[in-house]
């Protein structure tokens, strides 16, 4: 049984208890971690689509917008950094691109070198949009993290951080097989 600093057990705590009763040879434990990440995972989703959608913006919309951001000066990326720095696939990239472009916030360009290479760019009006949805994503996430310290938002980061790591090797020792 994992221990924890609450007082009320929630929804992943009575699941457990369930799959104890039911199939007590069962070890369901991970429930207990991924359970919770997955309901988390949902909360934080709905917080961002709302913040977005208060903008008239996705979160793919926002993540090309933001890999563009990160780009800094010129604010421009090729179709394949943006499908690896904004976790978008490339197919994805066009249909996205097209609803920025269509919105005034990028332009594409021709590379002069190579003409087969676009580059999208953020335009004056999309890096001041991008700037204020950021400073409205930021808050919001700090508002979301504020029930955590510093010391615990640093160890959820860590420990989040090694479950990935740990989720990579299993794919890794699977493909061994």
């Amino acid at each position: 049984m994992v221990r924890r600093n609450r007082s009320r057990p929630d929804a992943v705590d009575f699941m457990l208890a369930e799959w104890r009763r039911e199939v007590p040879d069962v070890d369901a434990s991970g429930m207990a971690v991924f359970g919770r990440l997955h309901r988390a995972y949902h909360r934080y989703q709905d917080q961002l689509n709302r913040i977005f959608q208060s903008f008239d913006l996705t979160m793919a919309g926002f993540s090309i917008l933001a890999s563009l951001r990160r780009a800094g000066s010129p604010y421009r990326r090729t179709a394949g950094e943006l499908a690896d720095a904004a976790l978008v696939t490339t197919g994805g990239i066009t249909q996205r691109v097209d609803k920025l472009e269509a919105a005034g916030l990028v332009r594409r360009e021709r590379d002069a070198h190579d003409r087969r290479t676009v580059h999208v760019q953020l335009t004056e009006e999309g890096l001041a949009f991008t700037d204020k949805v950021s400073e409205a994503h930021f808050a919001n996430e700090r508002e979301m993290l504020s029930g955590l310290s510093a010391t615990e938002q640093e160890r959820l980061a860590d420990l989040l951080s090694r479950l990935e790591g740990s989720l990579d090797h299993a794919v890794a020792r699977r493909a061994g097989e």
